[in-house]
């Protein structure tokens, strides 16, 4: 009897045992780290609300299932290397990477840890993948195109100033060297095919924001392009900047014109970041980011600053304000 108890009695067991490890495994807190590029949850609010709804509509809930660990290295690279190898040391699951020095700087420290790019504008030539097909490694993400965009940007400024001859391109030094050499190169390429002549202008700092336009305007600007996380970060020392020099200017975040920006055009940056939710949902339940190719935008947004317009004198054309996705009035 003993012997036939002990048979019965290990025969329901292994019948549990699969339940048991199935509600174990259902309740496992994933860890997500954050590297950001600005330096707090206040100046990332409005990216950071996005991306944790879109996780929550995922069903992540903080605290219930998953822990996130965000990180915020105010655009300087030695931070964003320390609080790289801090998220790597944490052992998390997966780390979500917002711009491409953070990507770079995890790619160096970890090939283990998956990581998901968000604001790459060249992904290959940076050599964060393989190719956009196959990624090849332990990173995947999102592309955002720009070398093919830079034609159709100044195409846009042309459009709203058609007397238009001089462009600043205004960069910060949050881009890695080959994003700044290839917007160098394709811009010039762009400008030269429009009749224009470009104007590549470093800015180091954001106090230095304003002396950047200041070179822009001597050099004969009439117009300007500005690229990079912290001039992104510095919407509206930037839109002020602009609107003191009398300086149209675009970007490609459609958030930051509303500080006093001309126009932008580019990826709904918004979309990117559930995107990005979406990839890490994909490798926490068990697939590789080398067999989930880079995603390219699918969705180009044209925001329109008409209150700026009207302040510098500009009369925006009808076809321009029919494409645009969003007028500020």
């Amino acid at each position: 009897m003993r012997r036939r108890e002990f048979i019965i009695r290990v025969a329901g067991l292994s019948a549990v045992w699969p339940l048991i490890a199935h509600a174990q495994q259902s309740t496992r807190i994933a860890k997500i780290g954050v590297l950001w590029h600005a330096g707090s949850a206040e100046e990332e609010k409005i990216y950071l609300d996005i991306l944790t709804k879109a996780f929550n509509d995922l069903g992540y809930i903080e605290g219930k299932n998953v822990l996130f660990l965000h990180r915020f290295p105010a655009e300087q690279l030695e931070r964003i290397r320390s609080l790289a190898s801090e998220l790597v040391v944490s052992n998390v699951d997966v780390i979500i990477a917002i711009t491409v020095p953070g990507a770079v700087a995890l790619k160096q420290i970890t090939s283990a840890i998956p990581i998901v790019f968000v604001v790459a504008p060249d992904p290959v030539g940076s050599g964060l993948v393989a190719s956009l097909a196959h990624p090849g490694g332990n990173l995947t993400g999102l592309s955002f195109m720009a070398p093919d965009l830079t034609g159709k940007r100044l195409s846009l400024l042309k459009e709203a100033i058609p007397s238009l001859s001089r462009v600043g391109l205004l960069q910060d030094r949050s881009l890695d060297p080959v994003t700044t050499r290839n917007n160098v190169e394709s811009y010039s390429k762009a400008a030269q095919a429009m009749g224009l002549v470009l104007h590549p202008i470093e800015v180091p700092t954001p106090e230095s924001i304003d002396a950047a336009f200041s070179a822009a305007a001597i050099d004969g600007c009439e117009a300007a392009v500005v690229a990079g996380a912290m001039l992104a970060n510095e919407g509206a020392r930037v839109g002020a900047s602009a609107l003191a020099h009398r300086m149209p200017t675009l970007s490609i975040w459609a958030e930051k014109v509303r500080f006093g920006l001309l126009m932008s055009y580019g990826q709904d940056v918004a979309e990117s970041l559930r995107k990005a939710a979406g990839y890490v949902d994909k490798i926490l339940k068990g697939a590789k980011p080398a067999n989930l190719p880079v995603e390219q935008p699918t969705r180009l947004v044209l925001v329109i600053n008409l209150k700026v317009a009207n302040a510098l004198g500009l009369t925006i054309p009808p076809t321009l304000l029919t494409a645009a996705d969003d007028l500020i009035e």
